[in-house]
C-alpha cells in the first residue's frame, strides 16, 4: 500500500527525475525570459507607482517631475542591463555576483554580496505577492479584505510550481508573462494614438481631484523629494542579477543566450516603464499616498485604484472586461515575478552551501532536479515578511532595493579589477580594445548603482531600509559561524599521517530485559563477534523480576556471565552509563560494544504502544568516547505483512524510509526493561 505523504508529494512536485535527465531541463530564450525576467518586467506595475506615491508629498506641480526621475531610472536600468551583459560572458558558472565579489574582491565582500542577495530574493517574493494582491483588490474588494491569507496561499501554489522542477514552472509562467507584456503595451499603445493620432481627450477618474501636498518641501526638500523618488523608482531595476545567476539553466550557448535575454528584458522593462509613467502624465493621473488626506474632491468612500488600473479604466474608456484583463494580467505578473527569486535563491543557496557558508542540504538537487530545500527555505522565510507586514505593499517596498544595490556595486566593482588583471597580461589588440570597452561598461555601472546605493540608503534607511541592512548583517555572521563550523569539524576528521593505533582490547556487554528470543539472538551475535570480555547486564528494578531473569539465565545455561546493577532510585539509563564508564576506565585503549536487542514491529500504530527508553539510552552513549553501539533485529510476525518490494521500489527512485524497529516491550507485570525504544 502506497504511503499518503507519498501520494500527496507525486500530485504535488510529480515523478522523479533521474540525474542524467538534467540537461533536458534547460531553457530556451522564449522560456528563460520568463522565469528569470519576470521580476523586473513586472516592477513596472509597482516602480512608476512608487515615484508618483513619493511625489505626491510636494503635491500635484510635483508630478511635472515624474518622466524626468522615471528617465534616471531608465538610464540606470540600461547601464546595468548592459554591465550584465559582460558578467554573465565573463563568469557563466551560475555564481553570478557572488562569484564576481568572491574571486576580485576576496571572500569576504562575495559574502557580503551573497547575504545581500539572500535577503532581496525573499523580499522580491513578499514584495511581488503583496503588490499583486493589490492590485487584484483593486477590482475584488474580497481579496482586499482578505489579503494576508491569500498572499500566503501564492507564495504555497508557486512553491509547489516550482518544486516540480525549472522547465515545468518555465512553461507554466511563459503564458501569463507574455499575456502581460502584450496587454500593457497594447494599452499604451493604444492609449497614445487616442490622444496622439486621434487627439481624444483620455482622463484618469483621478484627474479632476485637487492633490494636497502633505508638506511644504521648497529648495533643498524639494530635491531630496526627487531623490526620495528616484530611489522609490530604481524598485524596476530589481531582478536584473538573477539572469547572472542563472546563466547554468540555459541552453547552449550559455553566455549569449543569457546576454540576450538581457538585451531583450532591457527593450521590454524600458519600454513598459517609460510608457506608463508619460501615459500617467497624459491621462492627469493622481496616486496620493494618502488618499483620505490628500485628495480634494473625491467622493466619500472613494478607494483608490493602482495606477496600471486606472489607466485601463481611461485608455479603454471604462469597459470592464478590458479593466478586469488588465488588473488580472498585472496581478498574475506580480505573482509571477517571485519565481525570479525561485530560482535565483536556490541557485545561490547551492553555490554558497557548496562553500560551506550554508547548510549542505541547500547544495543538492530534489527529486525533480530542482533544489527543493531552497526553494522551501524560500518560502518559508517571505511568508514570515508577509505575515509580519500585513501584506502590505508600501511596507515592504521600503526594505527593498538596498540589497540588490549593494550586490550591483561591488559585483561591478569586481569586474572592474577582473578586466585589469586581464589586460595586464593580454597582448593581442583587437582583445585588447575589447576589454578596454567592457571596462568601461563595468566602470560606468559602479560609479552608477554606488551613487544610488548611497541615495537608497540615505533616502530610505530610517523608512525600513535598516530592517535590510540588520538581516544582511545576522546572515553574513551566520554564515561566517557554519563556515568556521564545517572547518572545525573537517579538521578534528582529517586523519592523522602516524598509522592508526588499534584498540588494546574490546569489552562486549548485552543488556538484557528478559530471557526470549532476541536476548538469545544478541548473545549470540555477540560471542560470534568473539571480543576479550563477554559480559550480559539487567537493571535491578524489581526484585521479583530480577531474580526470575536469573534463574532462567541458569537454567538455559547460558554461556555468559550474567550481572545484575542495582537502582534504588528504579532508573535504568544512568546505571547502565555508569557501568560502561567503569569498564572502559580501566584502560583508555580499550573499548566497550554494546548489544541491544530490538524487534521490528510491521504496523506504525505499534510504535505507540513502547516508550523511548532505549533510545535516550542510545542517545546517551553517543557521546561516550570509545563506545560502540550495536542493534540487533528481530522481525515480528506482523513485519510479514510488509511489502518489502515497494520499498525496493522506492530506493531505486530516490531516499526511502526504512521500517520503524523497537526494542522489545515491557511485560505487563510492570518490569521495565533497558533495552525498550
Amino acid at each position: 500500500m502506497v504511503r499518503p505523504t507519498a501520494v500527496l508529494k507525486r500530485l504535488l512536485v510529480g515523478r522523479p527525475v533521474r540525474s542524467d535527465r538534467l540537461h533536458h531541463t534547460l531553457l530556451p530564450k522564449r522560456i528563460a525570459l520568463p522565469v528569470f525576467a519576470s521580476d523586473p518586467m513586472s516592477s513596472v506595475a509597482y516602480a512608476p507607482a512608487e515615484i508618483l506615491l513619493t511625489l505626491s508629498i510636494g503635491g500635484l506641480a510635483a508630478y511635472a517631475y515624474a518622466p524626468w526621475v522615471a528617465l534616471v531610472v531608465v538610464l540606470v536600468l540600461l547601464t546595468v542591463v548592459a554591465s550584465y551583459r559582460q558578467n554573465v560572458r565573463a563568469y557563466p558558472s551560475g555564481g553570478g555576483d557572488y562569484e564576481v565579489a568572491t574571486v576580485n574582491l576576496g571572500g569576504r565582500f562575495g559574502l557580503v554580496v551573497g547575504s545581500a542577495l539572500l535577503v532581496d530574493y525573499v523580499l522580491t517574493v513578499a514584495v511581488s505577492v503583496a503588490s499583486g494582491i493589490n492590485n487584484l483588490g483593486s477590482a475584488i474588494p474580497f481579496v482586499a479584505e482578505h489579503r494576508v491569507g491569500l498572499a500566503v496561499a501564492v507564495v504555497v501554489v508557486l512553491t509547489a510550481i516550482n518544486l516540480r522542477g525549472v522547465r515545468e514552472s518555465g512553461a507554466a509562467f511563459a503564458v501569463p508573462t507574455y499575456l502581460f507584456i502584450t496587454v500593457i503595451v497594447g494599452m499604451i499603445i493604444w492609449g497614445f494614438v487616442r490622444i496622439v493620432v486621434l487627439g481624444e481627450t483620455v482622463r484618469a477618474e483621478s484627474a479632476g481631484f485637487e492633490l494636497r501636498a502633505e508638506h511644504s518641501v521648497l529648495g533643498f526638500a524639494f530635491v531630496f523629494l526627487l531623490v526620495r523618488a528616484f530611489s522609490s523608482g530604481c524598485a524596476a531595476l530589481t531582478g536584473v542579477e538573477a539572469i547572472a545567476n542563472g546563466v547554468p539553466a540555459f541552453k547552449p550557448p550559455k553566455s549569449q543566450n543569457a546576454a540576450a535575454t538581457l538585451l531583450i528584458l532591457g527593450v521590454i522593462a524600458v519600454t513598459m516603464f517609460m510608457g506608463i509613467i508619460l501615459l500617467a502624465n497624459r491621462t492627469g493621473l493622481i496616486y496620493a499616498e494618502d488618499p483620505a488626506a490628500q485628495l480634494v474632491g473625491a467622493p466619500a468612500g472613494y478607494e483608490q485604484k493602482t495606477v496600471t488600473a486606472q489607466l485601463a479604466d481611461a485608455v479603454f474608456s471604462g469597459n470592464t472586461v478590458a479593466l478586469v484583463l488588465v488588473t488580472a494580467a498585472t496581478a498574475l505578473i506580480l505573482f509571477l515575478a517571485a519565481n525570479t527569486a525561485y530560482n535565483g535563491f536556490p541557485v545561490l543557496g547551492s553555490i554558497l552551501a557548496q562553500d560551506r557558508y550554508l547548510p549542505r542540504q541547500l547544495h543538492t538537487r530534489g527529486d525533480r532536479l530542482a533544489f527543493s530545500n531552497g526553494i522551501v527555505f524560500l518560502a518559508v522565510f517571505a511568508t514570515v515578511l508577509i505575515v509580519g507586514f500585513r501584506a502590505s505593499e508600501t511596507r515592504l517596498i521600503q526594505l527593498y532595493i538596498v540589497g540588490v544595490f549593494v550586490s550591483f556595486t561591488l559585483s561591478q566593482t569586481g569586474m572592474l579589477r577582473h578586466w585589469n588583471r586581464l589586460l595586464r597580461r593580454e597582448r593581442n589588440l583587437e582583445n585588447r580594445r575589447r576589454m578596454y570597452r567592457a571596462r568601461a561598461i563595468n566602470g560606468f555601472g559602479a560609479f552608477m548603482t554606488g551613487s544610488v546605493l548611497i541615495l537608497v540608503l540615505a533616502t530610505k534607511f530610517t523608512h525600513g531600509a535598516w530592517i535590510s541592512i540588520a538581516a544582511m548583517a545576522v546572515i553574513y555572521l551566520i554564515m561566517i559561524g557554519i563556515r568556521r563550523h564545517y572547518t572545525t569539524v573537517g579538521r578534528e576528521l582529517e586523519p592523522a599521517e602516524e598509522r592508526q593505533v588499534l584498540p588494546a582490547r574490546n569489552h562486549a556487554v548485552v543488556l538484557v530485559s528478559k530471557v526470549h528470543l532476541p536476548t538469545l539472538r544478541a548473545v549470540a551475535y555477540a560471542r560470534v563477534t568473539r571480543p576479550d570480555t563477554l559480559t550480559a547486564v539487567t537493571v535491578n528494578v524489581d526484585d521479583n523480576d530480577t531474580r526470575t531473569i536469573q534463574q532462567e539465565w541458569e537454567r538455559r545455561e547460558v554461556p555468559v556471565p550474567l550481572t545484575v546493577i542495582e537502582s534504588p532510585y528504579r532508573e535504568i539509563t544512568g546505571p547502565i552509563i555508569d557501568y560502561v564508564k567503569s569498564v572502559r576506565r580501566l584502560s583508555p585503549r580499550d573499548v566497550v560494544t554494546v548489544f541491544i536487542p530490538e524487534y521490528v514491529v510491521g504496523h506504525w500504530w505499534e510504535n505507540l504502544l513502547h516508550n523511548q527508553s532505549a533510545l535516550r539510552l542510545k542517545g546517551r552513549l553517543l557521546f561516550e568516547p570509545g563506545v560502540m553501539v550495536t542493534s540487533v533485529p528481530w522481525q515480528l510476525a506482523s513485519t510479514t505483512a510488509k511489502d518489502l518490494s515497494r520499498f525496493d521500489r522506492d530506493l531505486a527512485r530516490g531516499p526511502a524510509r526504512g521500517p520503524r524497529i523497537q526494542v522489545h516491550e515491557p511485560e505487563p507485570d510492570g518490569h521495565q526493561p533497558p533495552t525498550e525504544q
